[in-house]
């Protein structure tokens, strides 16, 4: 996988010299395309072998997943590290998968990522190093793009989505995603772990829940790195949007977040036509000359596409029946 391993090359390694013991978790479901470039990362990492374990949850996955997680338990084991597989069958969501990973964990902190991500080699080091203050009770890393290779992937990454930046600047609260974030593991005794009936928003409830009523502290290490792919067609662009507007939707019902204001007839119209009569025509003079490429052209077409699509997803969704519950370390 030299997409997964050129960020684990490139970023030097420096000595680790706190090293609190680790649990890493991951959710998976039908995750055979991407858990070979998840697994190389993780086996690739610079954390002491003897100080980390990483927890794989198989989220009743219906591919080629089981087999592959049991051929990394022993290739793990092989290279003198702690990798185990775990199953979550009775609930189908990202975050039910990691609550069985939690209960499971012995690791002082707790750190999340997802099968389609690939950490960087120092990315453990460097995302741990927060919890040297102990009012931290959450650290957040950074996530960016693998590198693209359709229209849309470079659309994605022109505009930075994904970035914790953008969820950490949150005018409710700050949160990180998921796919990067580390907490200690006595945080979740007062607060409980994540709602296992959500199916998105549940990153920022876990976040806010630490902060608001657990009273700890948010760290952010942008050197703690996670690399992330991106939707490759119009139809997944679509379903993440719509999840982004159903998550607003969740989190409105749960926190009363301000929801995010549709635009206007007029307002798609006036963008439409600034399109057409101003920035297209200027960004063809600028793509004859070599100045910009064909992504340049399709911005603002793009981006009204993905604001309808998380527009729809919020005013057509409501929070699921138990979704609202919170899971313990007792199991339920």
């Amino acid at each position: 996988m030299p997409q997964a391993s050129m960020v684990a090359n490139e970023i030097p390694v420096e000595p680790v010299t706190f090293c609190p013991t680790v649990s890493v978790i991951v959710p998976i479901y039908n995750g055979e395309t991407d858990l070979p470039g998840l697994i190389e990362c993780l086996l690739a990492q610079t954390y002491p072998a003897n100080r980390v374990e990483y927890l794989l949850v198989d989220n009743d996955s219906c591919d080629r997943t089981p087999k592959i997680l049991q051929a990394a338990v022993t290739q793990a084991q092989a290279a003198g590290l702690t990798l185990k597989h775990l199953s979550e069958t009775e609930i189908q969501s990202a975050y039910a998968a990691r609550n069985t990973g939690i209960r499971a964990a012995t690791g002082e902190i707790l750190a999340f990522t997802d099968a389609d991500c690939y950490p960087a080699a120092t990315w453990l080091a460097n995302l741990v190093q927060g919890f040297q203050d102990s009012a931290v009770g959450l650290c957040v890393g950074e996530i960016i793009a693998l590198p693209g290779t359709t229209w849309l992937e470079r659309y994605a990454e022109r505009k930075n989505i994904m970035s914790q930046q953008d969820t950490l600047d949150h005018p409710f609260c700050p949160y990180g995603q998921t796919a990067n974030i580390a907490v200690r593991a006595c945080a979740f005794e007062k607060i409980g772990l994540f709602r296992p009936h959500m199916t998105t928003g549940g990153d920022a409830d876990i976040c806010w829940r630490l902060q608001r009523d657990g009273g700890w502290q948010l760290h952010y290490d942008e050197s703690a790195v996670v690399q992330h792919h991106h939707r490759a067609t119009l139809k997944e662009l679509y379903k993440q949007w719509y999840r982004y507007g159903r998550s607003n939707r969740y989190l409105h019902q749960l926190h009363g977040i301000k929801l995010t204001r549709p635009l206007l007839p007029r307002e798609v119209r006036y963008a439409t036509m600034r399109w057409v009569a101003k920035e297209l025509p200027a960004g063809l003079l600028k793509l004859l000359v070599g100045k910009a490429d064909l992504i340049d052209l399709a911005m603002t077409p793009i981006g009204l596409y993905c604001f309808r699509a998380r527009t729809l997803g919020q005013r057509e969704s409501r929070l699921p029946e138990e979704a609202d519950k919170i899971a313990w370390l007792e199991s339920d």
